[in-house]
């Protein structure tokens, strides 16, 4: 990849990134930072990645990152999900509802329906991204909008 590749990744890329990273982790702050980890091990690579699959690329690196990033935060705290919990039924807006609805996801199903739902990918490449099977792919998006499904029903949830 050469130097205006790696710039137009980061013009046509970055945002799409930042939200899908954001939307997984719920903080801005943690998000940007993941996306900026993400583009500085590109252009570490860059010479080794090719052009055509560099979206692709961005995506599994930040998806990485970000698994990593979450095991050492839990290591750190475990008090996040009792809080949570506490304050389930204080919200301000449906964008509070959803966000609470995909705390309720495992990782491999959050990162799947964002990857499918949010961000276009085809079957075939949330795979490639996360590095399973097709059939989990399908199975991992199945659950996960069953149980957003179940939880934003729910008579508890509504606002």
């Amino acid at each position: 990849m050469t130097e205006k590749e790696y710039n137009f990744c980061i013009d046509n890329f970055a945002s799409s990134l930042l939200r899908f990273v954001r939307k997984h982790l719920n903080n801005h702050q943690w998000a940007e930072d993941i996306v900026q980890e993400t583009f500085a091990k590109v252009w570490e690579k860059r010479k080794d990645i090719n052009f055509q699959k560099a979206k692709s690329y961005l995506f599994t690196t930040s998806y990485h990152l970000m698994l990593n990033d979450i095991k050492k935060e839990e290591r750190k705290e475990n008090l996040v999900s009792n809080n949570i919990e506490a304050n389930s039924n204080e919200f301000n807006d449906i964008s509070d509802v959803l966000d609470l609805a995909f705390e309720k996801l495992t990782e491999k199903e959050k990162t799947s329906v964002l990857l499918r739902d949010y961000e276009g990918y085809s079957y075939e490449e949330i795979a490639q991204i996360q590095d399973i099977s097709l059939e989990n792919v399908k199975i991992n998006i199945f659950r996960a909008r069953v149980k957003l499904k179940q939880y934003l029903v729910s008579i508890d949830n509504i606002v």
